[in-house]
């Protein structure tokens, strides 16, 4: 079924444990994703970045989640926009039927950055749509968004309580370190958890989002690059870490890097192993296995949300 995210969090909240939020570009990890969600009985978030709607065309992306919703109904679903840069991007998802949209204003300055979060909030929660917002500055490289980790910045506990307060947002994702793309860190991965204690601490009831979440799973890293890919140096967050963000009150932890990794590996495997493969069925089926399999782990193994449906 199709839901927004306001249930889901309200219960995430209270059994501390994390809702995967996964970003979708095709029909094949729609169907890994669903699948897992299935099998691990978890309620899941089904993320569109902007660029991924240029690539799938909104039109697609609507009847394969409609499709996904009707052979899973019993599974609780958000369709949430990924980074949504504007205000017609926004309004564009919420017309077209998504639960969920996030608006990224984090690029601006702090009043700037609330006026335009403010009015997305106002026409989305006018269709009944809830809205993330975005305080603090990311490093890393992903889709359209692109920060130099000089000018990453954490957040402000004291101006997220402000920010949420003035925006009327519905979650907040914040910096405490993580990073987007597969090139998180040089050294250990390391996160503030005294910064989200700090916010939790000021805004209780608001559900806070950690972004740049993909653990670079070492094992689909490997196959990759055992199998013809060139991506040295790939570091994300250790699961050990978002387990621990997932039961300190982060309620939604989104995840890109891992699934790409997981389809380039199961891909990449069939056409070395099967140098004469050209059925698309087989490539991407393999692929499609993998992302199951990728995201039944985190469900159950790090987020905690397996058996909460």
């Amino acid at each position: 079924m199709l839901v927004t995210t306001e249930e889901m969090f309200k219960k995430s909240m209270q059994g501390k444990y994390a809702i995967g939020a996964f970003n979708i570009n095709n029909m094949e990890i729609i169907q890994g994703i669903m699948d897992a969600a299935n099998k691990a009985k978890s309620p899941v978030i089904l993320e569109v970045s902007s660029s991924a709607i240029k690539y799938a065309r909104i039109g697609y992306i609507m009847k394969m989640i409609e499709a996904a919703v009707e052979e899973y109904p019993d599974v609780p679903v958000a369709l949430h926009l990924d980074h949504g840069p504007d205000f017609e991007t926004c309004k564009m998802c919420v017309d077209a039927g998504f639960t969920s949209v996030m608006f990224d204003g984090s690029k601006y300055d702090f009043e700037e950055n609330v006026q335009k979060t403010k009015e997305v909030v106002e026409y989305a929660h006018s269709k009944g749509v809830v809205v993330e917002a975005e305080l603090g500055k990311l490093a890393g490289i992903e889709d359209d968004v692109n920060v130099a980790s000089n000018e990453a910045m954490y957040t402000d506990p004291e101006q997220a309580k402000e920010f949420v307060e003035r925006t009327g947002c519905d979650s907040l994702a914040i910096a405490i370190g993580t990073s987007h793309g597969a090139y998180k860190f040089k050294g250990e991965a390391k996160l503030r958890f005294d910064i989200l204690k700090q916010v939790k601490e000021l805004i209780p009831n608001t559900p806070i989002v950690l972004h740049g979440a993909s653990t670079v799973v070492p094992e689909l890293l490997e196959t990759c690059n055992k199998f013809g890919a060139d991506i040295p140096g790939a570091k994300g967050v250790p699961d050990e870490i978002l387990h621990e963000a997932s039961v300190s009150g982060i309620s939604k932890i989104n995840v890109d890097t891992d699934l790409r990794l997981a389809m380039t590996a199961g891909i990449r495997k069939v056409f070395v192993e099967q140098p004469n493969a050209f059925d698309p069925r087989k490539y991407l089926g393999a692929a499609r296995d993998l992302i199951e399999e990728t995201v039944y782990h985190k469900m159950t193994n790090v987020f905690g949300s397996s058996n909460k449906i």
